[in-house]
């Protein structure tokens, strides 16, 4: 086989690898998954699995690092959409925040809210990715926020980015405690909060 197409073969096996292991992992959590579980769910052979990442803590990297980059191109057609209002581009992405943690799809479900407690006591390298892969998500909002701003649709008396967190940290906590008590009323709550939160600072 061409150095080429092995190559391609070893990163077609480990994206099969992390493709399977994020399902896996959404449903049970990160330490309770073992590693021949995501190889045979990835249909990959057992004991091969150093063979694609240096340790599990670096394996656990790469997944976050990877759902961060996804999650970041797929909020693009929710905050990157100029043909729409700044302000309703930030409503249609936690619209779609609400929809998908309501959904019963578990690859729609938050990586962040089902790892982030599990993790970050478990391994330095996961937790700053974790921190990374956040403020990379509230800088996004904080540009779309910005971009509000300078289309006189918002007048705020705080920094653009403080609102950011604010809202982004509203709804990780609404995302949490909708797990606890699995029902949706934390995220519909959130939403009406959120709504009232721009409309009170929006220019008429």
């Amino acid at each position: 086989m061409s150095p080429d197409k092995t190559q391609a073969k070893f990163a077609d096996t480990r994206q099969k690898i992390l493709d399977s292991a994020r399902v896996i992992i959404l449903g049970k959590g990160y330490a309770a998954v073992g590693l021949n579980e995501i190889l045979t769910s990835a249909g990959v052979p057992k004991g091969s699995f150093y063979h694609y990442f240096k340790s599990k803590d670096d394996f656990g990297r790469v997944l976050l690092e990877e759902y961060f980059s996804e999650y970041l191109v797929r909020i693009e057609s929710c905050l990157g959409n100029r043909e729409l209002p700044a302000v309703q581009r930030l409503l249609n992405y936690f619209d779609h925040w609400l929809a998908s943690q309501c959904s019963d799809c578990q690859e729609e479900k938050c990586v962040v809210v089902k790892l982030s407690a599990e993790v970050t006591d478990l391994s330095e390298q996961m937790r700053q990715t974790l921190q990374q892969g956040i403020q990379k998500v509230q800088a996004r909002l904080t540009q779309c926020i910005v971009e509000a701003i300078d289309a006189d649709e918002l007048k705020l008396q705080q920094p653009p980015e403080e609102l950011a967190h604010e809202l982004y940290y509203m709804w990780l906590g609404a995302t949490l405690v909708g797990k606890v008590n699995r029902t949706p009323d934390a995220l519909q709550f959130c939403m009406r909060t959120t709504r009232q939160r721009l409309s009170a600072n929006a220019i008429h």
